[in-house]
């Protein structure tokens, strides 16, 4: 059974009192859009002011670190590049040291926005498409006919990479729908079908490679955001902490608290104000049921 924390000083305590390291998401969590959520500065405060470590790990592909690190400074956040672990890192650390490639294909096909790509830069990994106004334009039909002769495709495309898009178009799907069928790795920054802004839900980066899914007959990308457990892996060897004293804080159960738990966490924190909205949720689903849960993260200042 969850334990619910809000208004509950001695449970905060004793609750907080198990862990050393507090891993955040942020969107629905520290806030949604650009509206921070109230008691968010305090509470990231206090957890500093007790010797807590805290590690942002987000699967918004959208953002570099650099530009995580910006954000939460200009929320009043403070903040070290160091502290974010974002999904396009991860998939960048992948593709860079783990993925085996041809030589002669090292090159990656980006559904995505200007995140992916300065993680992939980072890592020195050459990238097409994403923010390349080429790509960003109606097919035309000159277009099907070099890319169905090869002519207009890079042959160095090993790998396609698919996070949140802003600017999906039919033209990107089918660049990338050709390097996969020429067996191009399909990779995915994540899958979340949805994403929490302004109070509501909209499509999530998961929206972005599920036509690719059908396309390719139900071939699902590896992913690397929540709830992979390589996200988890490689977080752990960057931090360098004890599983048994790090605790997951998020809105969704299905990443960020199935995350946790898989990943054998010693807790996990569900809140109120994102994606999950009553305690009802993860009784109704049964299997992935948070440690404790607060309405808001300011609730946790008791």
């Amino acid at each position: 059974m969850s334990k619910y924390l809000t208004g509950d000083q001695a449970g905060i305590e004793e609750f907080l009192n198990r862990f050393d390291v507090f891993l955040f998401d942020c969107d629905g969590v520290l806030w949604s859009g650009d509206h921070l959520f109230e008691g968010t500065v305090e509470t990231l405060e206090m957890l500093r002011s007790k010797g807590k470590q805290i590690v942002f790990v987000t699967n918004n592909s959208t953002k570099s670190r650099a530009d995580y690190k910006k954000k939460l400074e200009s929320m009043g956040i403070p903040a070290s590049v160091d502290e974010v672990f974002g999904s396009s890192y991860s998939a960048a650390i992948y593709i860079s040291r783990i993925l085996p490639l041809p030589p002669s294909q090292k090159t990656v096909f980006v559904l995505g926005e200007s995140g992916i790509e300065t993680e992939l830069d980072s890592e020195s990994i050459p990238n097409i498409g994403g923010t390349d106004p080429l790509y960003n334009r109606p097919i035309s039909p000159a277009d099907y006919t070099s890319i169905a002769s090869g002519s207009a495709l890079d042959p160095s495309v090993g790998v396609v990479l698919a996070g949140l898009d802003f600017h999906l178009n039919y033209l990107k799907l089918a660049y990338a729908f050709a390097y996969l069928q020429r067996g191009a790795k399909f990779l995915a920054t994540n899958t979340d079908t949805t994403l929490p802004s302004a109070g509501s839900l909209f499509p999530g980066a998961g929206a972005i490679s599920a036509p690719l899914v059908a396309m390719m007959g139900g071939e699902r990308p590896m992913a690397f955001g929540k709830p992979s457990q390589a996200m988890m892996d490689a977080i752990e060897g960057k931090f360098r902490f004890d599983r048994k004293k790090a605790c997951m804080v998020g809105d969704r159960l299905d990443t960020d608290i199935k995350f946790g738990i898989e990943g054998g966490l010693g807790g996990t924190l569900c809140v109120l104000t994102g994606v999950t909205k009553s305690e009802r949720d993860w009784e109704r689903e049964g299997d992935v049921v948070p440690m404790a849960w607060v309405r808001e993260l300011g609730d946790l200042r008791g």
